[in-house]
């Protein structure tokens, strides 16, 4: 019954984030600038941590005799499942403002523009966002990719790292899971934004000098020092509402490079060893809702085989 009662207010404390955000007072919506209600997976990611520390617990006999009370408990609320900016999506967004869901993904061709923008504007980070958005490494991964991990002449790179920030402090730790720790083969396109940036990377080192710091990061500032996560995420925001594209979440690059490789037919599986998803179920029931090839061919097949049955009349 506490962790019953900890969840439920959990999520009034959101409710009241969520009220406040909505109000047409702005000192009231000021109340809770900056303050995020605690969705879904957060929650199921505080369960997660209770369940296994109490089956630590368990384990060394530190509490005996009782069953785990976190795996009995159960979480509110569903994944949310991407949606595409579709053009009559994005043409209502400009009118409206609205936003259709919590978790949003571009087009390819909206892709395309914010790379472009990101290219002349942010060109120290445009590298980092255009590895997200091609191969979809989390935040953290990418921020913590080792520069021996990178073999451009194979046009490989192995996740094994990632970068939390704390506070202003950033350290390094391995990837959030087993299947986290991954290969990823890169395509041309990425390979030779990755070698441009290795060469401008190699100028900034010799014209900083004897202070350029021995991360044994690929991806650093110009002077040399780690990407902190959130000033990436911090930038990303401001790009994106520069180039007047609607707007997604930085983590949002990485559905989409999920989506595009699906719908372009790649095999789920090759997908899910790419994101460094445990299993293939995650993927299919993050993604499968919002690949439209396989979708237009369902819907021509059954339209297809009742047009063949149907009296065909003048």
């Amino acid at each position: 019954h506490h962790i019953k009662a900890m969840f439920a207010a959990i999520e009034q404390h959101s409710t009241e984030i969520r009220t406040a955000k909505a109000s047409p007072d702005p000192q009231v919506r000021d109340t809770v600038r900056g303050i995020r209600p605690t969705g879904p997976s957060t929650r199921q990611r505080i369960r997660a941590t209770l369940r296994k520390a109490i089956n630590d617990a368990l384990a060394e006999e530190i509490i005996v005799g009782v069953t785990n009370p976190a795996t009995l408990v159960k979480t509110r609320g569903d994944r949310p499942h991407p949606i595409v900016w579709e053009p009559e999506r994005v043409q209502h967004w400009k009118a409206t403002g609205q936003v259709p869901g919590p978790v949003m993904v571009w087009t390819d061709e909206l892709l395309a523009q914010f790379l472009d923008h990101a290219a002349e504007h942010d060109p120290d980070l445009h590298p980092l966002l255009h590895f997200m958005a091609y191969r979809g490494p989390r935040r953290g991964e990418a921020c913590g990719l080792r520069d021996s991990e990178v073999r451009l002449d194979k046009r490989e790179v192995t996740i094994n790292n990632q970068l939390t920030g704390h506070g202003r402090k950033v350290r390094q730790k391995p990837p959030k899971s087993k299947a986290g720790n991954r290969d990823l083969t890169i395509d041309a396109d990425t390979a030779a934004v990755l070698t441009a940036y290795r060469a401008r990377r190699a100028a900034q080192r010799l014209a900083t000098g004897s202070t350029w710091p021995d991360t044994g990061l690929f991806f650093v500032r110009p002077n040399g020092q780690p990407w902190r996560p959130h000033l990436i995420t911090n930038r990303f925001r401001k790009l994106v509402k520069r180039a007047g594209l609607p707007p997604i979440r930085l983590h949002d690059l990485r559905h989409g490079a999920a989506t595009i490789a699906l719908d372009a037919g790649i095999d789920i599986k090759v997908v899910s060893e790419q994101l460094g998803h445990t299993t293939t179920t995650l993927t299919r029931d993050t993604y499968q809702s919002v690949t439209k090839e396989l979708h237009h061919n369902a819907a021509d097949a059954v339209a297809e085989r009742i047009k063949n049955k149907r009296r065909r009349t003048a």
